[in-house]
């Protein structure tokens, strides 16, 4: 198999994990030359000799690259603005980070849904409180082996929390933009058009979806207001597909029994907002994905493209820049 040299451009700002990857890569991937600009002034320059690059790119900057043939997002969803317009309209493939989190972030929507099954949130803010007041009614715990959940996108990480409920006898149900097929332990999977009717029938509704134009505030007051009374929500995709000020009045009416985020619509999550002191909620620092071998995980992606670019053969993670995913 023939193999093109090519640049590829790590574009600054870049975390500490990425100093050692430009000789990795060049070990890696024969042909391959890795500019590494330090500062805004050299940009500009690397990129107009790139045939790829790693990082975000701002329209000023996509203009700058001529040459420019595929870039790798660092993450699984990159952060608003990501995807601009002049992105979207421009002929570069991108490619993204997904599936390289996918058991993490699977473990810690598991600890949220119990977190929240067994009202592991009130007993918290009781324990700090020093308060000693134990909960035996019927209603006291969600019954994962009596209960229905409704994963909101089915792709690696939705498909993984359903396998893992289902080991809990959990009825298991998902909605996807594309997957049409139900994974292991679901029941089936339903087209997006049919959230509305599935919203009511779920005990737990798990939303892995990214951030895209069509998910963005999925979950506002009308949706709340359609699921099942006493119902938990569990946002691990991203926290623009929750409106937190319609999500705080469901838990303050009791509509829901408690919802657990890790994203959230504007972070960090400002110190005065009233989830971090709710009795029904449960917060975690956009902490989903953390655990060992990321990084590696990471590079693993960024070299696996760069021979496949290299080669010419089809890039992995490929996204669809109008979806944003």
């Amino acid at each position: 198999m023939t193999t093109a040299a090519f640049t590829l451009v790590m574009v600054p700002p870049l975390p500490d994990e990425t100093h050692s990857w430009p000789d990795k890569l060049v070990e890696a991937v024969p042909g391959v030359e890795v500019l590494c600009p330090k500062g805004p002034e050299d940009v500009a320059a690397a990129l107009a000799d790139g045939d790829a690059a790693y990082g975000m790119l701002t329209p000023e900057l996509l203009g700058s690259a001529p040459r420019l043939r595929w870039l790798q997002a660092p993450q699984a969803g990159p952060p608003p603005g990501f995807y601009h317009p002049a992105l979207v309209r421009h002929p570069v493939e991108v490619t993204n980070m997904r599936d390289t989190y996918t058991d993490h972030v699977a473990a810690h929507t598991m600890a949220l849904v119990l977190a929240l099954a067994r009202q592991l949130p009130r007993y918290v803010h009781e324990q700090a409180a020093a308060t000693w007041a134990p909960d035996w009614s019927d209603g006291a715990v969600v019954a994962l082996s009596e209960a229905r959940a409704l994963i909101i996108g089915t792709g690696a990480v939705g498909a993984e929390t359903g396998r893992l409920l289902a080991a809990f006898g959990t009825r298991v149900e998902g909605v996807d933009a594309r997957v049409t097929g139900a994974p292991p332990g679901f029941d089936r999977v339903l087209p997006p058009d049919l959230l509305d009717d599935a919203l009511p029938e779920a005990d737990i509704v798990i939303l892995t979806v990214p951030h895209t134009p069509r998910t963005e505030g999925l979950m506002d007051a009308r949706r709340l207001a359609a699921m099942k009374h006493g119902a938990c929500l569990v946002n691990v995709g991203r926290g623009p597909t929750v409106r937190l000020d319609d999500l705080v009045a469901a838990l303050d009416t009791g509509r829901l029994r408690g919802a657990a985020l890790d994203v959230m619509e504007r972070e960090p999550l400002p110190p005065d907002h009233p989830l971090w002191r709710h009795p029904r909620a449960l917060i975690t620092p956009h902490v989903a994905g953390a655990g060992p071998h990321a990084a590696e995980r990471r590079f693993e992606v960024l070299a696996e493209n760069a021979r496949r670019f290299a080669s010419g053969r089809p890039l992995i993670n490929v996204v669809d820049k109008s979806q944003w995913f």
